[in-house]
């Protein structure tokens, strides 16, 4: 039966390119292509994300009046409602955790160097959709947390230099957080969001597909003068391997949706004193933490105002890295950047983990 349907699509549309295309594509073998399967394991999240949030649509209500209740309806009246809920908000998670985890093993790899300068900006451009991905969906459950962690993240993008009361009611749809932010909130988290990822992920894939995988400089240089890696076929063999990794994933997310079921909370109240100890999702903590410790006023600037311009330039200036680390684009090694990756690196786990502990 599967033949006969492989046969009549061959005679309407031409599989012979596909099939070729999988026969003779191949992975290269070396001892760092664990880092390979990052990739496959975040598009495979942001699958689960798509599918697990069109079942939650079904159900939900994006009104400040109804948001909560219907939430509350899915987890206990909607027959597994509860564990669509779980595995959608515990994948948002493991998705912006491997993503960020892909970010940093293609950094130290230098796998953004010619041809792959698109790849990355692709890539650099998914992670921070996802980022907004996990902002606009925070508040869509309308609890007490998400409410007022909201209204310190907007005010963040109030302080933005010159631009920032516009991108603050852009983002509230007016001057405080009510009901229009959670409307603007949904529509970018269900509709404007999808739509960008959606086309971002189809030409990163593509771009990955016609350029294949990127052999580190380290084995690279270890190669002698015509002389090539030993590939794995892409199909069975790296597909399998990809497949498993998606089901060790699927088991962490179930175990963690029924074991460690995500909370509630209480019903935001705009009217309400703001309870000690919030602060937003880990991923936003080690700026928000770095942002608190600024001083109010640094030479006569505002403290935050220069806090938020400095991450601004950190983020454009992680947008241009191929054309910037000129010593990978020739094929050479580049320490420099390897170690400000690291320290990178060091600060984000450094001050996530003081700022979710910090009083």
């Amino acid at each position: 039966m599967l033949q006969k349907t492989i046969d009549w699509l061959d005679e309407r549309v031409d599989l012979s390119e596909i099939r070729h295309f999988v026969a003779e594509k191949g992975v290269p073998v070396h001892t760092q292509k664990v880092w390979y399967y990052l990739g496959g394991m975040t598009l495979f999240l942001f699958g689960v994300q798509v599918a697990t949030g069109i079942l939650l649509l079904l159900y939900y209500r994006p009104s400040a009046a109804e948001a909560y209740e219907s939430v509350q309806f899915i987890v206990t009246k909607v027959e597994f409602g509860w564990l669509i809920r779980n595995i959608h908000s515990w994948s948002a998670n493991l998705l912006i955790a491997l993503a960020f985890a892909h970010f940093f093993s293609v950094f130290l790899l230098k796998s953004y160097r010619k041809p792959r300068e698109l790849t990355w900006l692709s890539g650099i451009l998914l992670l921070f959709l996802m980022l907004g991905f996990g902002f606009s969906g925070y508040l869509l459950p309308w609890n007490e947390l998400s409410f007022f962690a909201t209204k310190v993240g907007t005010g963040s993008a109030g302080a933005v230099p010159v631009v920032g009361h516009f991108m603050l009611r852009l983002l509230r749809g007016g001057d405080d957080v009510t009901g229009a932010t959670l409307s603007r909130f949904y529509g970018l988290h269900v509709a404007i969001l999808p739509a960008m990822a959606t086309a971002l992920v189809a030409g990163h894939l593509l771009l990955v597909q016609r350029q294949g995988m990127s052999v580190p400089l380290s084995v690279e240089k270890k190669l002698k003068p015509g002389e090539t890696l030993p590939q794995m076929p892409f199909f069975p063999n790296y597909i399998m391997r990809d497949v498993l990794a998606w089901y060790v994933l699927l088991a962490i997310l179930a175990a963690l949706a029924a074991f460690y079921p995500w909370e509630l909370g209480s019903k935001a109240d705009p009217f309400a004193v703001v309870p000690p100890g919030i602060r937003p999702e880990w991923y936003f903590l080690a700026v928000f933490y770095t942002l608190k410790l600024i001083p109010s006023h640094i030479m006569g600037f505002e403290g935050e105002q220069l806090g938020v311009v400095a991450f601004g330039i950190v983020a454009m200036v992680l947008v241009v890295v191929p054309f910037l680390d000129r010593k990978a684009l020739k094929g050479e090694r580049s320490p420099a950047f390897t170690v400000l990756a690291v320290l990178g690196l060091v600060y984000l786990v450094t001050f996530t983990i003081i700022g979710q502990y910090a009083k």
